[in-house]
């Protein structure tokens, strides 16, 4: 009962948390970090901060399944090249302008939700004729000039992330948040170390002393927004977690008008209207995954695996002697032995009967 009301409040904190982001993300960038820099060490503050946390006060949560690592690497595989372009979008848009492209993730998330041949109806396409409207709004009426690649950038992220929400209810329907946390991000953070030491500016030391201070605080909410996010998507579900964590954008623009200096034009603001609008028109039926469940393939594996474990138990055999799967053949006595054990002589399947004779054959009875 205490694990779930900590869940909920954590998932109530999400946009808290995310609004935040960009605030920090462009103080570091305008103390003259790039944005590879900006992206690898706030993940690494932000997993030694978890690790660290976690080794001391919650041992429990680092245990995790071979199966279940796999989901959390591709899902931080994803959301860290979707944070690459995120950061890239930032160093070239206004925090507040980020902020807005940024929540077409949810627009992104009904897409993909549809992509297996599902009917497009009449809703939908209200729903995106008023994203595109409000998109082409909020780029093309600011009072600057606006870069159409850290738009795209952006809006490439969004389609990450919105991939990322969808992806993470599979993998948390078997494990706790807390530990799909500390493993996605320990996946981008060796993903975005990566990029950065192929394409980041090495950290000089006056370049530390200005920038090093909002990406630290940048690490923090990250590990505090991905807990509350994957806490959102398990005890609230998919969508009302991303409905909530739209509110980011409203803390986000708050943030940037009273520390970055930011301001929308009119014409954007009806743009914002319009945007709040089409997310609103969502339905929960609307992010139910129609396509193949990326979680089979973990289902499998572990079938796999339990197969070779009751073969084992069976037979006596190593699964050495069963590994090829595709080129095994069984006896005709095998088949028999797997018939009889399993309750299917001649008679009804009873695999749970004890009603067995010392050899193994089910007994019969004249009683009716």
């Amino acid at each position: 009962m205490q694990s779930n009301i900590r869940g909920i409040a954590l998932g109530l904190m999400t946009p808290a948390f995310l609004g935040v982001a960009p605030i920090f993300g462009k103080m570091a960038i305008l103390a003259g970090a790039d944005s590879f820099t900006v992206a690898a060490w706030r993940t690494l503050a932000a997993v030694a901060l978890l690790w660290l946390a976690y080794l001391i006060f919650a041992r429990k949560y680092i245990f995790i399944y071979p199966a279940g690592l796999l989901g959390c690497v591709v899902i931080g595989v994803i959301n860290g090249i979707g944070s690459l372009f995120y950061y890239g979008g930032l160093e070239m848009l206004d925090a507040s302008q980020a902020q807005l492209l940024n929540g077409m993730y949810l627009i992104f998330a009904v897409l993909l939700c549809h992509i297996n041949g599902e009917s497009i109806d009449a809703r939908l396409v209200l729903r995106i004729v008023l994203a595109l409207v409000a998109l082409v709004i909020i780029t093309g009426f600011g009072s600057a000039p606006i870069s159409w690649l850290g738009v795209g950038l952006m809006l490439a992220n969004a389609l990450m992330f919105a991939g990322t929400v969808i992806l993470s209810q599979f993998v948390l329907y078997e494990m706790p948040s807390p530990t799909v946390t500390l493993y996605v991000l320990s996946t981008m953070a060796v993903l975005v170390s990566m990029v950065w030491v192929a394409l980041g500016r090495p950290m000089t030391p006056e370049l530390v002393q200005a920038a090093l201070p909002p990406i630290l605080a940048l690490g923090v909410t990250t590990a505090l927004s991905r807990i509350a996010l994957f806490s959102g998507v398990k005890f609230f579900g998919s969508l009302r977690t991303a409905v909530l964590a739209l509110t980011e954008i409203g803390v986000a623009l708050a943030l940037a008008f009273m520390f970055l200096g930011d301001r929308l034009t009119p014409p954007q603001v009806v743009g914002v209207g319009i945007l709040a609008v089409s997310i609103l028109l969502i339905r929960p039926k609307d992010l139910l995954p129609h396509g193949i469940n990326p979680n089979m393939l973990v289902s499998n594996i572990a079938d796999v695996q339990f197969q070779w474990i009751a073969f084992d138990q069976a037979f006596g055999k190593h699964q050495s002697d069963v590994t090829d799967a595709a080129n095994t053949r069984l006896t005709t006595m095998e088949i028999h032995m797997i018939r009889e054990m399993m309750g299917a002589n001649t008679s009804p399947v009873k695999p749970l009967s004890a009603n067995k004779d010392d050899y193994g054959h089910v007994k019969r009875s004249d009683k009716p």
